[in-house]
């Protein structure tokens, strides 16, 4: 039997963590969340999921410096989706500098996020095919 795809969700904003998790959920996903960078980085660290959502803004620490600490690991961190609401260039070239797999924006539809996760795992994703 095979273990679910672990996926650890980080964002600070409850409603929104809760949307995720119940989305990845019911799409089959095994889901962790985390309030924000300092909870996500012990958890990465101490049982690497297989995939990271995580948010940019943050009261602790960003998502950027999240990525920063990561990279500074020795081991490798599994893929990173950034999913935010900064949608400026600037920060989608310092969101992609730093290696995360997309960088994706709030709003966002189910489709969008489920294609992209399973993108970031190298997993095929079946078409919507009408019937």
């Amino acid at each position: 039997m095979n273990n679910p795809i672990s996926i650890l969700v980080v964002d600070d904003e409850p409603d929104t963590l809760g949307l995720i998790q119940l989305t990845l959920q019911t799409a089959g996903y095994q889901v962790q969340t985390a309030p924000g960078g300092q909870a996500a980085l012990r958890i990465i660290r101490q049982e690497p999921p297989d995939l990271v959502i995580l948010d940019i803004m943050m009261p602790d620490i960003s998502g950027f410096d999240v990525m920063r600490a990561l990279l500074k690991d020795p081991t490798p961190p599994p893929p990173i989706i950034f999913l935010t609401a900064k949608s400026g260039d600037e920060d989608q070239e310092v969101g992609l500098s730093l290696g995360v797999t997309h960088y994706l924006l709030k709003p966002i539809t189910r489709g969008i996020l489920l294609d992209s996760i399973n993108q970031a795992l190298g997993t095929p994703t079946e078409p919507d095919l009408p019937l």
